[in-house]
């Protein structure tokens, strides 16, 4: 697939998630980018903020859970693939507080491959995969990151 059909598909899955999932409409979530391996998810501080003025905890692990399951959701629809994806378990770790507008950005863990997911979800009808979500922080280091298995079920063909 292209690098602007995958683009295409991205914007779809965003305009999915905000048309379905009310949080991510409440959160205002935007596509930020969508390349081989990595999905990056944008959210405005302002829907988004807590008492103090910095970002909400819950914001940042839902930005992230979103991201992660968006990029799962995306590697099945680039395939054709009718799945349930949901998060099977997740680690999340708040590291500094996010000030501003910020970005939540997926990618495989590096024990995860595609491969082993796919040839997993075809022998067995469903597969699992580790995914690596963080939120950029103001140096180096992340802002908070999540560590989470995201499980992949098929959908008999006769689920509305």
């Amino acid at each position: 697939m292209s690098t602007t059909e995958r683009s295409t598909l991205a914007r779809k899955l965003v305009t999915f998630m905000r048309d379905e999932i009310p949080l991510a409409q409440a959160m205002d979530l935007q596509l930020h980018a969508s390349e081989e391996d990595r999905l990056a998810i944008a959210a405005p501080l302002s829907p988004n903020v807590n008492d103090k003025g910095c970002a909400f905890g819950g914001s940042l692990v839902s930005a992230m859970t979103l991201t992660g399951w968006g990029l799962v959701e995306l590697e099945l629809r680039m395939r054709g693939l009718d799945c349930d994806v949901f998060v099977g378990e997740s680690t999340v770790r708040y590291l500094e507080p996010v000030w501003g507008d910020f970005l939540s950005e997926a990618r495989l863990a590096e024990s995860a491959s595609w491969d082993t997911f796919f040839a997993t979800l075809d022998a067995r009808g469903r597969a699992r995969i580790e995914v690596l979500c963080d939120v950029p922080g103001s140096g180096d280091k992340p802002a908070a990151t999540l560590e989470a298995r995201f499980v992949a079920k098929r959908r008999s063909p006769d689920a509305v």
